[in-house]
């Protein structure tokens, strides 16, 4: 099944859906025994691809030493006050094995699961961890040669960023701005064995799926694993771990799409090492606390490499937009996500308004209120990003322009959609003031005319000039965080 150009993406935290699937029915339910309706409501008009985010053993080791972690104790109970030691599942990047775990149905019940998605014309994307595994992963006793080493002063020196196993002391993973996490174990992406194993791990995985989430991607960059690690890693080999890696299970695999996790400003190194799309964490980053101009500038990026970025405003690391944002700012920044060119990520959860960030160890969450207006907004939304328009079409930023006594057209930001005679024109004001001003829209056909604007949101309508449209160019005046997303006909 090929995958369109532009992608809306779906996630799913496995587990606590499963859970609360089996509290509903009360039965087991597993990936193996979703019902059929539960499928087609996922399926919904617009939604091209579900990551089922967790579906790899959790590591035994790993659920103790979160047992035994008090800041991530402090966590569970702020985000589910009457957590228990049973809701503790251990964290789905700390994986055991690349085998579906039991719990969740097995590697039947997943491919039962990606069955009904296929039928609904859906794709699957799994994750996979390239920076590190459980302390109890068999690479830890069968390949320690896979793993960074330490020396007895680095665990008398540095307890929790070292363990010993087997007569080895191995590094716990790390990103090279935080501490380590203690419940996993460093791979060496220099080692020239590991990266053969990681080759064959992930053509396993695209075996049972469509796409790849790779976690923390950026971290296997060499540069930035050298600097990490420095002599721990050994000598740099010539070539790239994802140039090697991606293009080895491209071989086998040619349709799997990968997508990075990014961060630092790296997607467009990643992206020139083989990933299909890559995290706009610049984008979400802004959208929470930049001004409109410095999100208009930028949307001035290349519109290649645009389009092979992820855009979002929710996942499960970051926290809930309906508690980040607020409903204004929410509808405002899921607009313009929504509506721009690359793919679209949503997360479980988000069109209902979740207030409470999860921590991914608990298998379990709290209940809350659907917000019944916000879920109204994105279906709207979603179909609206179903069309022609904004699948194939043209996409282009516009111009802006104001008075001299009035700067406020600088909190607007707006772009336009065309794929023949179809065509969308969306204005956002991206501050908490009202703002005016004129945009500029760029179809050199609009002249003589007189031109219908449909709100597909709001369903208002508007009927304005062709030649005002062109120059001096459309006013728009809107509220703090209000859009237009119009239908020009």
């Amino acid at each position: 099944m090929p995958w369109p150009k532009r992608p809306v993406i779906y996630e799913i935290n496995t587990w606590t859906w499963l859970h609360e699937l089996s509290q509903r029915d009360d039965r087991i339910v597993t990936l193996g025994s979703i019902p059929a309706g539960e499928w087609d409501g996922i399926a919904c008009p617009g939604i091209d691809a579900v990551w089922l985010m967790g579906v790899w053993e959790r590591s035994p080791a790993g659920i103790r030493i979160s047992l035994e972690h008090p800041a991530l104790q402090a966590e569970y109970l702020r985000a589910l006050p009457d957590a228990t030691v049973e809701d503790v599942v251990g964290s789905p990047y700390c994986i055991h094995r690349y085998v579906v775990d039991q719990k969740l149905g097995g590697p039947g019940g997943l491919s039962v699961a990606r069955a009904m998605l296929a039928e609904r014309g859906i794709r699957l994307i799994l994750d996979y961890v390239p920076n590190h595994v459980a302390p109890d992963h068999p690479w830890v006793s069968e390949h320690p040669e896979y793993f960074i080493h330490g020396k007895e002063d680095d665990i008398r020196r540095a307890p929790a960023e070292f363990f010993e196993a087997n007569g080895t002391i191995i590094a716990c993973g790390r990103d090279p701005y935080f501490p380590p996490w203690t419940d996993t174990a460093q791979l060496n992406a220099f080692h020239p064995g590991l990266r053969q194993a990681a080759i064959e791990t992930i053509c396993q995985i695209a075996d049972q799926c469509d796409g790849m989430r790779c976690d923390m991607a950026m971290l296997a960059i060499r540069s930035v694993f050298g600097r990490t690690w420095g002599p721990r890693a050994g000598t740099p080999p010539g070539v790239e771990y994802w140039v090697e890696v991606l293009s080895s299970v491209r071989r086998k695999h040619p349709n799997a799409v990968f997508i990075a996790e990014a961060y630092w400003d790296l997607e467009w190194e990643l992206q020139q090492q083989g990933f299909d799309y890559c995290y706009d964490k610049r984008l979400y980053d802004r959208l929470l606390h930049d001004h409109a101009e410095g999100i208009r500038l930028h949307l001035l990026a290349d519109l290649g490499y645009q389009e092979k970025l992820v855009r979002f405003i929710e996942n499960h690391d970051e926290p809930r937009a309906a508690a980040t944002f607020g409903p204004a700012q929410s509808r405002a920044a899921a607009l313009t996500v929504a509506t721009l060119p690359g793919a679209r990520l949503f997360h479980e959860g988000q069109f209902e308004g979740r207030k409470v960030k999860l921590p991914v160890q608990l298998g379990r969450r709290p209940d809350e209120p659907v917000d019944r207006d916000l879920q109204a907004f994105y279906a709207k939304l979603l179909a609206a990003m179903n069309t022609k328009g904004l699948r194939e079409g043209d996409w282009q930023l516009c111009e802006r322009a104001g008075w001299p006594d009035n700067p406020s057209f600088m909190n607007l930001v707006a772009w336009s959609w065309r794929k023949d005679d179809e065509r969308y024109l969306i204005v956002v004001n991206l501050s908490d003031l009202r703002s005016q001003g004129r945009i500029q829209v760029p179809w050199s056909d609009l002249g003589g005319r007189t031109w219908t604007l449909r709100d597909v949101v709001s369903a208002d309508l508007y009927e304005r000039q062709g030649d005002e449209m062109e120059a001096p160019g459309l006013f728009v005046d809107l509220d703090a965080w209000r859009f237009h997303f119009l239908k020009v006909t």
